[in-house]
């Protein structure tokens, strides 16, 4: 899907704050509400807008701890590599799995509630899973940025 200058627009604001209000929307895109909220529709049935989502604090809410996992597997077949894709998506403090090339298979962003749910996490969950041949793991010192989604050129 080909985007114009106002689908860009409607993009950057919406990522911003999809909170904003269709006729917000509208007005700071310089369109009326009907056809702006088309073309919202539109953006989101072509998978554009993937969806509308609360951007919560993980310290606040019990998970100060954020630890980087790479994974290095015994196979990579594509059955093994769909195996430990599905294993992690099970554990919910697993909140991003991203498969990339080189030594390491995959890499995990993990979220725990202190160092011993981590441990917990990587002896119970990880390491013993099925095809994993090693885990390097580094906590998180401090995040100096942290930011969703991607940069929409106007």
């Amino acid at each position: 899907m080909a985007f114009d200058r106002i689908d860009r627009q409607i993009l950057k604001l919406l990522q911003e704050d999809g909170r904003m209000t269709n006729v917000d929307l509208a007005e700071r895109v310089g369109l009326t509400a009907p056809p702006c909220l088309r073309r919202v529709r539109a953006l989101e049935e072509a998978g554009a807008i993937r969806g509308y989502h609360a951007d919560l604090d993980p310290a606040r809410l019990g998970f100060p701890i954020t630890v980087f996992a790479m994974v290095s597997l015994r196979s990579q077949a594509e059955r093994d590599l769909a195996s430990f894709e599905d294993h992690v998506a099970a554990i919910p403090e697993v909140r991003e799995c991203h498969m990339l090339n080189g030594e390491i298979d995959f890499i995990l962003k993990i979220v725990a509630a202190d160092l011993e749910s981590f441990q917990r996490i990587l002896t119970t969950h990880l390491t013993p899973a099925p095809n994993v041949a090693s885990v390097k793991t580094s906590l998180t010192i401090r995040t100096a940025k942290s930011q969703s989604g991607v940069p929409v050129i106007d």
